[in-house]
C-alpha cells in the first residue's frame, strides 16, 4: 500500500475515533457508539476493536452512575411525598405505585401482617387487573409472599408458576394465574423486630430480577416500613388529642407544634430547624445530641457538659421523656436504634400537651436523622465501588470516566493522590475510602506517602496495624499497581514492628521482608534519577558510582580505573550529589547506593 493510501487510513481512524468521544460527550445511546465502533472496526479490525470495548465501558460506567443517582433521587422523593400523607391508606398507594415505576414492574402490591389471624392480606396494589388476585390472602409459609413474611428475608424468582422452592397452594396460584404474573420479587417491611407487611414487584413474563433492583426495592420497604409506622403513630397521637381536646388546652399546643413540624421537614429543614423550633414553642433551651453524646444542633443558651446530665443518662432506656435536676431528654429513635437524645430546659415543668410535643419533635428528628444516615450510606456505596474499580486498574492513562464518576463525589481524581492500607481492621477514614480484600484501604490527596501513613497511624481511635502507603500516583489513571506496592510496604513493616510508612522509609529492608521483593522498584526509587539523567543527556554517572564504591570511595582510582582525569570524577560526583543530595555519601545512604548498584548490574542494567 503506499504511503498516500497509508496516511488515508490512519486519517479516517484518527477522525472515527474522534467521533466516539464526541459521542460519548453527547451522551448518545449505546447504539450509536456501536455503530461508529463499526466504522472504525472496518478501517483498522484491532484499533476498532480496542476503541468499541473502552467506548461501551465509558459509556456503561456513564449509565450505571446515572442510574444510581435517579434511585437516589427517586428515594429521597418518595419520602417527601410519604411524610407530606396524614393517612395510612394514601401512604400505602404511594408505595406501590412509586415501586412500580421505579422498578418498571407491570404489577406492584403490598399485603400487610394480620396477627390476629397469623398471616397477611393485600391491601394495595397498582397495575393489577385481576379481582381475585386484589382479595387475596397468604398464610405464613405459603407461596413466595408467604415465605417472605415467615423467614423476614427477601425472596426473588423469574418464574413463580415453576419454581419448586416455594409451597404452592391452589387459591395462590389460582390468583396468580388470573393476574398473569410471572416473576415476583418481594421484600419484608420491617421496623426494628416488628413485622409490618410485604412489598411486592412483579413481571408478566419472565424474567430474572437484578441484586440492584432487589436492593432498591429493600430500601423503599425499609423506608416504607418507617413511614407507614411513623403515620399509625402519628394517626393514633391524632385521635389521643381529639379526644382530649375539651380536657386539656395543651392538645391544641400539640396539634400546632404538629403541623410546625411536619412544616419544618416538607420545606427541607434539618435538626437545627426543628430544635429552634421546639425551643420557640416552648421558651427554652433545646439540643439534639448523636448516639455518641456529641451536640449535632443546639438553640439558646445551651450549657456545657449535656452528655453528664442525669436526664440524659436515663433517656438512653427510656421510652418516654424523662426529667431531672432542671432538664428534659428523651431518646431519638427509627427502625429499632438509637439515633441520638433530644435534650431541654431552662423553663418550669412541662404539662402532658407540652410533653407530647417534645416527643413528636423526637419523632421528626427521627425521621430526619433516617433519611441523613440512608443518603450517606447510598453515598458510601457509591464510593466503595469507585474505589473497587480503581483498585483493580492497572496504571495507564486517565480514564475520564473515572474523573466524572469522582467529581458527581466531590473529589479530584487527575491530582496527586497517596494510597494507603491497612490490614484487616477498622477504615483508614472517609473520603474516597473501606476495604478491599481484606485491607482497609484510604486514597488520600497528597504527594508524600510517608507522611500521609503517619498521619493515619497517628489518629485517635484507630485499630493498632501498620500503615503502608505508596505514591503519589493519579487515581483516574489506576490504583492497581499502588496498591499492590502499599500492601507489600504494610506487611514489611509489620514485620519490622513498625506502625507507618513508605517503600522509601524501609529501603533495602523491604527486599527482604514481606511476601515479595519489589527489586525494580527498590532499585528505581534509589537509582532513578541519575539513571533518567543518563539516558536524558548521554552520560554515565551510573558507571562513574560503581567505580567510585569499587575504589573503597576514592576519587583518585575510581579516575584511574575509569581512565579520566581526577577533576572529571568530582565534577561527575557533583552532579551526582546534585540529584540525589548532599548525603548521597553518608553511610547509610552509600549502602543503599551499592546494593542497588549490584542488584542493577545483577538485572543486567
Amino acid at each position: 500500500m503506499g504511503a498516500t493510501a497509508a496516511d488515508g487510513i490512519i486519517t479516517a481512524v484518527s477522525r472515527t475515533a474522534l467521533e466516539l468521544l464526541r459521542l460519548l460527550a453527547q451522551d448518545v445511546p449505546a447504539e450509536r457508539i456501536e455503530e461508529q465502533a463499526r466504522v472504525l472496526a472496518a478501517a483498522d479490525p484491532e484499533t476498532g476493536a480496542v476503541a468499541r470495548e473502552l467506548a461501551l465501558r465509558v459509556r456503561a460506567g456513564i449509565d450505571a452512575h446515572r442510574r444510581r443517582e435517579t434511585e437516589l433521587s427517586a428515594l429521597v422523593d418518595i419520602a417527601r411525598d410519604l411524610a407530606s400523607l396524614p393517612d395510612p391508606g394514601g401512604v400505602l398507594d404511594t408505595i406501590v405505585r412509586r415501586a412500580r415505576s421505579l422498578l418498571g414492574a407491570d404489577v406492584a402490591y403490598l399485603t400487610l401482617a394480620d396477627p390476629e389471624r397469623g398471616d397477611t392480606f393485600m391491601r394495595a396494589t397498582d397495575g393489577s387487573i385481576s379481582g381475585r388476585f386484589q382479595t387475596l390472602r397468604l398464610p405464613l409459609g405459603a407461596g413466595l409472599g408467604g415465605l417472605v413474611a415467615q423467614t423476614r428475608r427477601p425472596h426473588w424468582t423469574a418464574d413463580y408458576p415453576s419454581d419448586a422452592r416455594y409451597d404452592h397452594t391452589t387459591e395462590i396460584d389460582a390468583a396468580v394465574d388470573e393476574e398473569g404474573i410471572v416473576a415476583i420479587c418481594g421484600t419484608p417491611l420491617l421496623v426494628g423486630r416488628e413485622f409490618v407487611g410485604v412489598l411486592f414487584a412483579a413481571h408478566r413474563t419472565r424474567r430474572p430480577f437484578a441484586r440492584t433492583e432487589v436492593a432498591l426495592l429493600g430500601s423503599l420497604a425499609a423506608l416504607a416500613a418507617v413511614t407507614l409506622v411513623q403515620v399509625r403513630r402519628a394517626a393514633e397521637t391524632a385521635d389521643a388529642l381529639a379526644a382530649l381536646s375539651d380536657a386539656h388546652a395543651g392538645i391544641e399546643q400539640a396539634a400546632a407544634a404538629h403541623d410546625r413540624f411536619a412544616g419544618v421537614v416538607l420545606s427541607g429543614g434539618g435538626v437545627d430547624d426543628i430544635a429552634a423550633t421546639l425551643g420557640e414553642l416552648l421558651g427554652c433551651w433545646v439540643a439534639v445530641l448523636d448516639v455518641d453524646d456529641q451536640r449535632l444542633a443546639a438553640h439558646g443558651p445551651v450549657p456545657d457538659g449535656l452528655a453528664e446530665l442525669p436526664a440524659v443518662r436515663r433517656a438512653v432506656d427510656a421510652a418516654r421523656l424523662v426529667g431531672a435536676d432542671g432538664a428534659s431528654a428523651v431518646a431519638v429513635r427509627a427502625v429499632g436504634q438509637r439515633l441520638g437524645t433530644l435534650v431541654l430546659g431552662g423553663r418550669a415543668a412541662l404539662d402532658d400537651g407540652q410533653v407530647r410535643t417534645v416527643e413528636r419533635a423526637a419523632m421528626v428528628t427521627a425521621l430526619v436523622l433516617l433519611f441523613r444516615l440512608r443518603e450517606a450510606e447510598a453515598d458510601q456505596r457509591v464510593r466503595t465501588d469507585l474505589l473497587a474499580d480503581l483498585l483493580a486498574r492497572p496504571a495507564g492513562e486517565v480514564d475520564p470516566a473515572f474523573v466524572e464518576r469522582g467529581r458527581l463525589l466531590g473529589l479530584r481524581l487527575r491530582t496527586p493522590h497517596v494510597v494507603a492500607v491497612r490490614r484487616g481492621g477498622r477504615g483508614l477514614g472517609n473520603g474516597l475510602a473501606g476495604r478491599h480484600d481484606g485491607w482497609a484501604v484510604a486514597v488520600v490527596p497528597g504527594r508524600d506517602p510517608s507522611v500521609v501513613a503517619d498521619d493515619l497511624a497517628r489518629r485517635p481511635g484507630r485499630d493498632a496495624g501498620a500503615v503502608g502507603a505508596a505514591g503519589p500516583v493519579v487515581p483516574a489513571a489506576g490504583l492497581r499497581d499502588a496498591f499492590a506496592d502499599a500492601r507489600r510496604t504494610a506487611d514489611a513493616l509489620a514485620a519490622l514492628g513498625l506502625s507507618a510508612g513508605s517503600a522509601r522509609d524501609l529501603g533495602f529492608a523491604g527486599l527482604v521482608t514481606g511476601d515479595a521483593a519489589d527489586v525494580e522498584g527498590y532499585v528505581e526509587r534509589v537509582l532513578g534519577p541519575v539513571a533518567a539523567h543518563d539516558a536524558r543527556r548521554g552520560t554515565d554517572l551510573l558507571a562513574t558510582l560503581e567505580a567510585y564504591f569499587a575504589a573503597g570511595a576514592s576519587p583518585t582510582r575510581a579516575a584511574g580505573a575509569l581512565h579520566v582525569h581526577v577533576n572529571t570524577v568530582a565534577q561527575r560526583l557533583e552532579r551526582v550529589a546534585a540529584l540525589l543530595g548532599d548525603d548521597w555519601h553518608t553511610p547509610d545512604r552509600a549502602l543503599e547506593l551499592q546494593l542497588a548498584l549490584r542488584l542493577r548490574r545483577l538485572r543486567g542494567g
